[in-house]
Protein backbone atom coordinates (compact mmCIF):
# COMPACT_ATOMS: atom_id res chain seq x y z
CA UNK A 1 0.00 0.00 0.00
CA UNK A 2 1.34 3.43 -0.95
CA UNK A 3 0.78 6.71 0.87
CA UNK A 4 -0.45 9.68 -1.14
CA UNK A 5 1.67 12.67 -0.06
CA UNK A 6 0.64 16.27 -0.81
CA UNK A 7 2.45 18.18 -3.53
CA UNK A 8 2.15 21.29 -1.35
CA UNK A 9 0.72 22.44 1.98
CA UNK A 10 -1.31 25.65 1.83
CA UNK A 11 -1.67 27.70 5.01
CA UNK A 12 -4.32 30.16 6.09
CA UNK A 13 -2.85 32.95 8.23
CA UNK A 14 -5.18 34.66 10.74
CA UNK A 15 -6.31 32.15 13.34
CA UNK A 16 -4.33 29.28 11.78
CA UNK A 17 -0.69 30.36 11.63
CA UNK A 18 -1.00 33.39 13.91
CA UNK A 19 -3.52 34.23 16.62
CA UNK A 20 -4.32 37.67 15.27
CA UNK A 21 -8.11 37.44 15.55
CA UNK A 22 -8.08 39.35 18.88
CA UNK A 23 -6.10 42.11 17.12
CA UNK A 24 -8.71 42.30 14.35
CA UNK A 25 -11.54 42.33 16.89
CA UNK A 26 -9.93 45.20 18.79
CA UNK A 27 -9.49 47.17 15.57
CA UNK A 28 -13.09 46.49 14.50
CA UNK A 29 -14.46 47.60 17.88
CA UNK A 30 -12.45 50.82 17.80
CA UNK A 31 -13.60 51.52 14.25
CA UNK A 32 -17.32 51.07 14.96
CA UNK A 33 -17.20 52.88 18.30
CA UNK A 34 -15.47 55.85 16.66
CA UNK A 35 -18.73 56.37 14.73
CA UNK A 36 -20.90 55.92 17.82
CA UNK A 37 -21.87 52.34 17.06
CA UNK A 38 -21.67 49.11 19.03
CA UNK A 39 -19.61 46.07 17.97
CA UNK A 40 -20.01 42.95 20.10
CA UNK A 41 -17.88 39.82 20.37
CA UNK A 42 -20.63 37.93 18.56
CA UNK A 43 -20.53 40.52 15.74
CA UNK A 44 -16.77 40.00 15.47
CA UNK A 45 -17.13 36.21 15.31
CA UNK A 46 -19.52 36.67 12.38
CA UNK A 47 -16.80 38.06 10.11
CA UNK A 48 -14.03 35.56 10.99
CA UNK A 49 -12.68 34.10 7.75
CA UNK A 50 -14.46 36.51 5.42
CA UNK A 51 -12.71 38.68 2.84
CA UNK A 52 -11.89 42.18 4.05
CA UNK A 53 -13.93 43.98 1.40
CA UNK A 54 -16.88 41.70 2.07
CA UNK A 55 -16.51 42.44 5.78
CA UNK A 56 -16.31 46.17 5.03
CA UNK A 57 -19.96 46.14 3.92
CA UNK A 58 -20.89 44.67 7.30
CA UNK A 59 -18.92 47.39 9.10
CA UNK A 60 -20.66 50.04 7.00
CA UNK A 61 -24.04 48.61 7.99
CA UNK A 62 -22.90 48.79 11.64
CA UNK A 63 -22.22 52.51 11.28
CA UNK A 64 -18.71 52.94 9.84
CA UNK A 65 -19.12 55.94 7.54
CA UNK A 66 -16.13 55.20 5.29
CA UNK A 67 -15.71 53.63 1.89
CA UNK A 68 -14.59 50.00 1.74
CA UNK A 69 -10.97 50.77 0.86
CA UNK A 70 -10.66 53.17 3.80
CA UNK A 71 -12.10 50.56 6.17
CA UNK A 72 -9.68 47.90 4.97
CA UNK A 73 -6.76 50.32 5.28
CA UNK A 74 -7.78 51.37 8.82
CA UNK A 75 -8.17 47.81 10.08
CA UNK A 76 -4.98 46.52 8.43
CA UNK A 77 -2.90 49.41 9.76
CA UNK A 78 -4.28 48.87 13.26
CA UNK A 79 -3.46 45.15 13.24
CA UNK A 80 0.02 45.78 11.83
CA UNK A 81 0.69 48.30 14.60
CA UNK A 82 -0.42 45.74 17.19
CA UNK A 83 1.93 43.17 15.64
CA UNK A 84 4.77 45.67 16.03
CA UNK A 85 3.96 46.64 19.63
CA UNK A 86 2.57 43.39 21.05
CA UNK A 87 4.44 40.86 18.90
CA UNK A 88 3.33 37.98 16.71
CA UNK A 89 1.15 35.49 18.62
CA UNK A 90 1.92 32.19 16.87
CA UNK A 91 -0.71 29.46 17.05
CA UNK A 92 0.52 26.41 19.02
CA UNK A 93 2.65 24.09 16.89
CA UNK A 94 2.12 26.02 13.65
CA UNK A 95 5.55 27.59 13.25
CA UNK A 96 7.28 24.35 14.24
CA UNK A 97 5.27 22.31 11.74
CA UNK A 98 5.91 24.87 9.02
CA UNK A 99 9.65 24.68 9.74
CA UNK A 100 9.56 20.88 9.46
CA UNK A 101 7.83 21.12 6.10
CA UNK A 102 10.49 23.50 4.80
CA UNK A 103 13.33 21.35 6.16
CA UNK A 104 11.91 18.42 4.18
CA UNK A 105 11.53 20.37 0.94
CA UNK A 106 7.73 20.48 0.89
CA UNK A 107 6.26 23.33 -1.15
CA UNK A 108 4.21 25.79 0.90
CA UNK A 109 1.97 28.78 0.28
CA UNK A 110 0.32 31.37 2.50
CA UNK A 111 -3.31 31.84 1.43
CA UNK A 112 -4.91 34.71 3.34
CA UNK A 113 -7.64 37.29 2.91
CA UNK A 114 -5.43 39.87 4.61
CA UNK A 115 -3.73 42.33 2.27
CA UNK A 116 -0.24 41.88 0.87
CA UNK A 117 1.58 44.30 3.18
CA UNK A 118 0.35 42.51 6.29
CA UNK A 119 0.95 39.00 4.94
CA UNK A 120 4.51 39.94 4.00
CA UNK A 121 5.06 41.44 7.47
CA UNK A 122 4.00 38.21 9.18
CA UNK A 123 6.02 36.06 6.76
CA UNK A 124 9.13 38.19 7.40
CA UNK A 125 8.76 37.73 11.17
CA UNK A 126 8.70 33.92 10.97
CA UNK A 127 12.49 33.83 10.95
CA UNK A 128 13.10 31.56 7.96
CA UNK A 129 11.98 31.45 4.28
CA UNK A 130 8.59 29.92 5.04
CA UNK A 131 6.62 30.22 1.80
CA UNK A 132 7.20 29.70 -1.90
CA UNK A 133 4.06 31.72 -2.71
CA UNK A 134 1.90 34.29 -0.89
CA UNK A 135 -1.68 34.83 -2.09
CA UNK A 136 -3.61 37.69 -0.47
CA UNK A 137 -7.11 39.10 -0.45
CA UNK A 138 -6.13 42.05 -2.61
CA UNK A 139 -4.69 39.78 -5.31
CA UNK A 140 -7.79 37.70 -6.14
CA UNK A 141 -11.09 38.64 -7.70
CA UNK A 142 -13.30 36.68 -5.32
CA UNK A 143 -12.56 36.16 -1.60
CA UNK A 144 -12.99 33.03 0.49
CA UNK A 145 -15.35 31.06 0.43
CA UNK A 146 -14.79 31.24 -3.35
CA UNK A 147 -11.95 28.98 -4.57
CA UNK A 148 -9.92 31.72 -6.29
CA UNK A 149 -7.18 32.10 -3.66
CA UNK A 150 -6.42 28.40 -3.38
CA UNK A 151 -6.56 27.87 -7.13
CA UNK A 152 -4.14 30.77 -7.56
CA UNK A 153 -1.72 29.34 -4.98
CA UNK A 154 -1.70 25.90 -6.62
CA UNK A 155 -1.24 27.44 -10.07
CA UNK A 156 1.71 29.56 -8.93
CA UNK A 157 3.29 26.49 -7.29
CA UNK A 158 2.85 24.52 -10.51
CA UNK A 159 0.72 21.78 -8.94
CA UNK A 160 -2.93 20.74 -9.08
CA UNK A 161 -5.10 21.98 -6.23
CA UNK A 162 -6.34 18.40 -5.77
CA UNK A 163 -2.77 17.44 -4.86
CA UNK A 164 -2.57 20.05 -2.08
CA UNK A 165 -3.49 20.00 1.60
CA UNK A 166 -5.00 23.20 3.03
CA UNK A 167 -4.93 24.07 6.73
CA UNK A 168 -7.73 26.40 7.88
CA UNK A 169 -9.53 27.51 11.04
CA UNK A 170 -12.74 28.98 9.59
CA UNK A 171 -15.84 27.83 7.73
CA UNK A 172 -15.30 30.24 4.76
CA UNK A 173 -11.64 29.20 4.50
CA UNK A 174 -12.41 25.49 4.47
CA UNK A 175 -15.22 26.03 1.95
CA UNK A 176 -12.76 27.89 -0.29
CA UNK A 177 -10.16 25.12 -0.11
CA UNK A 178 -12.74 22.42 -0.74
CA UNK A 179 -14.20 24.30 -3.68
CA UNK A 180 -10.70 24.42 -5.17
CA UNK A 181 -10.38 20.65 -4.76
CA UNK A 182 -7.82 20.59 -1.92
CA UNK A 183 -7.68 18.13 0.92
CA UNK A 184 -8.64 19.99 4.08
CA UNK A 185 -7.46 20.02 7.68
CA UNK A 186 -9.56 22.09 10.06
CA UNK A 187 -8.05 23.44 13.27
CA UNK A 188 -10.85 25.42 14.96
CA UNK A 189 -9.94 28.46 16.99
CA UNK A 190 -12.39 31.31 17.56
CA UNK A 191 -15.34 29.63 15.84
CA UNK A 192 -16.33 25.96 16.26
CA UNK A 193 -16.22 23.73 13.18
CA UNK A 194 -18.65 20.94 12.36
CA UNK A 195 -17.12 17.54 11.61
CA UNK A 196 -18.35 17.91 8.03
CA UNK A 197 -16.50 21.21 7.52
CA UNK A 198 -13.16 19.50 6.77
CA UNK A 199 -11.79 16.12 5.80
CA UNK A 200 -10.13 15.92 9.23
CA UNK A 201 -10.36 18.12 12.35
CA UNK A 202 -7.55 18.52 14.88
CA UNK A 203 -7.94 20.48 18.12
CA UNK A 204 -4.39 21.82 17.73
CA UNK A 205 -1.26 21.58 15.60
CA UNK A 206 0.90 21.26 18.69
CA UNK A 207 2.94 18.06 18.68
CA UNK A 208 1.99 17.19 15.11
CA UNK A 209 4.51 16.22 12.41
CA UNK A 210 4.62 16.19 8.63
CA UNK A 211 3.85 12.48 8.77
CA UNK A 212 0.57 13.38 10.45
CA UNK A 213 -0.15 15.92 7.70
CA UNK A 214 0.62 13.37 5.00
CA UNK A 215 -1.79 10.96 6.66
CA UNK A 216 -4.55 13.58 6.52
CA UNK A 217 -4.00 14.11 2.80
CA UNK A 218 -3.81 10.36 2.17
CA UNK A 219 -7.06 9.84 4.08
CA UNK A 220 -8.77 12.54 2.03
CA UNK A 221 -7.54 11.22 -1.31
CA UNK A 222 -8.58 7.67 -0.45
CA UNK A 223 -11.98 8.83 0.76
CA UNK A 224 -12.59 10.72 -2.48
CA UNK A 225 -11.41 7.72 -4.50
CA UNK A 226 -13.73 5.40 -2.57
CA UNK A 227 -16.68 7.61 -3.42
CA UNK A 228 -15.64 7.64 -7.08
CA UNK A 229 -15.10 3.88 -7.18
CA UNK A 230 -11.34 4.06 -7.91
CA UNK A 231 -9.00 1.54 -6.21
CA UNK A 232 -5.89 3.62 -5.53
CA UNK A 233 -3.62 0.70 -4.67
CA UNK A 234 -4.67 -1.22 -7.76
CA UNK A 235 -4.21 1.88 -9.90
CA UNK A 236 -0.78 2.46 -8.37
CA UNK A 237 0.25 -1.17 -8.95
CA UNK A 238 -0.95 -0.98 -12.54
CA UNK A 239 1.08 2.19 -13.05
CA UNK A 240 4.20 0.51 -11.67
CA UNK A 241 3.64 -2.53 -13.91
CA UNK A 242 3.47 -0.30 -16.92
Amino acid sequence: MTTDTPAAVLWDMDGTLVDTEPYWMRAETELIESFGGVWTHEDALGVVGLGLWESARIFQAAGADLDADAIVDYLTTSVQQQLETDGVPWRPGARELLAELRENGVKTALVTMSVKRMAEQVAALIGFPAFDVIVTGDSVENPKPFPDAYLSAADQLGVAASECLAIEDSVPGLASARAAGCSTLGVPHMVPLAESAADVLWPTLEGRTISDLFSVHDHSVRDRSAHSGVDLDAASAEGIAR
